[in-house]
């Protein structure tokens, strides 16, 4: 399936300023994630900035970058103003890869977008929980699938629930339990992208503080690819930096 991706770089950062600029082996970390995404096999790959600086940079490159406002209150609502500048056809595939991945898994793209179809509008991913710490931590995200693949809910809390198994121990993972963890990547068709914006906020969301939830409370079939295993970490903290700058150093 041809897909476009496109990576929305703020400069601010709360824990990490000026993150997207970040030098990793020579080259900023914003342009090493358009590097890594253009490995998807995508038709194209495009930088969402608001900041003179970002938009440099990506040109230095050869990276191409849009120009978008200010005041987006998230990198979904920038994505899809870069589609509508663009003139993308509604029925293109978009997906929304966070600037502070320059790790990902390019294959990972490509299968989130080829779940987007005429009766799903968007599409994540999702991997198996192994460790009993993580199913427990309500910052690592967890989700529910029925029988197609598509989502039931996301949530911070266990979920399912392993009733049996739980009320034994909760030192251990059941055996046979496999919960799964949601990873922030997403595709949309341009028609979804496009509408999302409009939707109004949900009870859920505000309680999770999980923005996802706002497509299932309004009836929108969300489908998630499960991949083997945990891609590799963002960047969201220093430690992080460190620890990809020295995966840079040894290649």
């Amino acid at each position: 399936m041809a897909f476009i991706v496109i990576i929305p770089a703020r400069l601010a950062s709360t824990r990490l300023p000026g993150k997207p600029l970040a030098d990793l082996g020579g080259k900023p970390m914003v342009v090493r994630v358009a590097e890594q995404a253009a490995l998807s096999g995508a038709a194209r790959v495009i930088v969402a900035t608001d900041h003179e600086s970002i938009r440099a940079a990506c040109a230095a490159h050869g990276v191409e970058v849009c120009m978008t406002r200010s005041d987006h209150p998230s990198g979904t609502d920038r994505i899809a103003e870069v589609a509508r500048t663009l003139e993308l056809p509604l029925d293109a595939v978009v997906v929304n890869l966070q600037g502070d991945e320059p790790l990902i898994d390019p294959a990972l793209l490509a299968a989130c977008a080829a779940q987007i179809s005429a009766a799903v509008p968007m599409a994540t991913c999702a991997h198996p929980l192994h460790d009993v710490a993580d199913a427990f931590n309500p910052n690592v995200v967890k989700v529910v699938l029925d029988k197609n693949g598509r989502a039931l809910y996301f949530s911070r809390s266990t979920i399912p629930w392993h009733r049996d198994g739980f009320a034994q121990s909760k030192d251990s993972l059941p055996t046979g339990y496999v919960p799964l963890r949601h990873i922030g990547l997403y595709a949309y068709s341009n028609a979804f992208l496009q509408e999302y914006p409009q939707l109004s906020a949900s009870p859920l969301e505000a309680i999770e503080a999980l923005e996802q939830l706002r497509v299932l409370w309004h009836g929108v079939a969300i489908a998630v690819h499960v991949t083997d295993s945990a891609p590799a970490a963002g960047v969201d903290t220093p430690e992080d930096l460190a620890r990809v700058q020295a995966h840079y150093r040894a290649q």
